[in-house]
């Protein structure tokens, strides 16, 4: 479907939902769209990326399929959302990206593991790779402090910078006013943390079928305070290293040990059960062309977070070069694909709620 197309497929369902407001007390999307008699495409754009799709509404609908309105709302939005998602990457012919991103996000993670541990093997010191190391700056003789910390600095800097660029983008796409504003900006972080609008109006998603479960939004706060807790881990360790002089690897009841550790766990447990709801899904209210994306990012984080957990767990063995390898190589894919993949719905959806909160 055709950015244009999806817009006017969107436009003539709010233009019926607007008439009949059945729905209202799901999400944000419904009064936000109550607030508009008509619908311009970046009001609509908006309204894609405020959906946080938990298909209550399509199970509420009596316009839903088989009636002849064929009213699908998670559908039609998910879809939409996805062109505003190649409207908003920067560059610009990266959104090709997005095509296929399952195949393309797994296709950079065996590129990005292999190399790591080629680096690993080609720079370290003689015999490193596969012997044991423990104390201070083991990791470094697997892979030098000037080449981890010079890769993974131009790494985090191009990601921040894609995913500054495209939230530029999708805020001028819809629209967006008033950014800067605090108690906005304020109310906006609170729906966040709370995951507000995954409770489906106090009883939850229907997801993975019709049934209103809490499970999808437990989940994703599990996966949620996970990537907190671990960013929290590698900034600690950061200071730990550059400011206070004292380079991984951490004893075990440290700040970054324990921190990463209760972020790895909780990682695990939230991407195992959305994988677990995504293979149950009804796939009715779904959109396949987003499928593969949102599958690839969450086996991504599971898989960066396994690995993390294992190399703690083999950190003096022999095996800690190759778990060390593949461990980067993994999180050096999750910064290459976070602005052309399914992270660019975090920040996005942020935004919204930023004008929602306006509103």
């Amino acid at each position: 479907m055709s950015a244009e197309t999806a817009t006017q497929e969107a436009h003539r369902i709010m233009t019926i939902c607007n008439a009949c407001r059945y729905c209202e007390g799901f999400c944000a999307v419904y009064p936000a769209m109550e607030l508009r008699r008509t619908f311009t495409p970046a009001d609509l754009i908006y309204l894609s990326n405020l959906c946080h799709n938990c298909r209550d509404c399509y199970y509420a609908c009596q316009y839903a399929p088989p009636h002849e309105f064929n009213l699908n709302v998670p559908r039609s939005l998910a879809e939409l959302r996805l062109a505003s998602y190649r409207k908003a990457i920067w560059p610009a012919p990266f959104a090709a990206l997005l095509t296929r991103n399952g195949r393309t996000v797994s296709a950079v993670a065996v590129i990005l593991v292999v190399a790591a541990v080629l680096l690993g093997l080609a720079i370290g010191q003689p015999n490193a790779f596969f012997g044991a190391h423990t104390g201070a700056n083991a990791f470094y003789n697997i892979i030098s402090y000037p080449a981890m910390v010079g890769i993974f600095s131009v790494l985090a800097l191009a990601a921040a910078l894609g995913l500054g660029m495209a939230m530029n983008r999708l805020w001028r796409a819809m629209a967006g006013s008033g950014f800067l504003n605090l108690k906005a900006q304020r109310q906006a972080v609170l729906d966040v943390l709370r995951l507000k609008y995954l409770d489906g109006g106090g009883y939850g998603c229907n997801y993975p079928d019709d049934r209103f479960s809490m499970a999808r939004r437990n989940f994703h706060h599990a996966v949620f305070y996970g990537f907190l807790a671990c960013l929290a881990s590698t900034t600690i360790a950061a200071f730990y290293d550059h400011f206070l002089h004292c380079p991984a690897p951490y004893p075990v009841l440290s700040w970054p040990v324990m921190l990463g550790t209760a972020g790895g766990l909780s990682l695990l447990v939230g991407t195992a059960g959305l994988i677990y709801l995504k293979i149950r899904m009804d796939r009715a209210p779904a959109s396949e062309k987003t499928a593969g994306m949102d599958l690839a990012f969450v086996v991504l984080l599971m898989l960066t977070s396994l690995s993390g957990l294992i190399l703690l767990m083999v950190r003096s063995t022999a095996a800690m070069g190759s778990l060390l390898a593949i461990h980067l190589g993994l999180v050096a894919t999750l910064f290459v694909t976070m602005p052309y993949g399914k992270f660019l719905h975090a920040v996005f959806r942020y935004l919204a709620l930023v004008k929602n909160a306006g509103e």
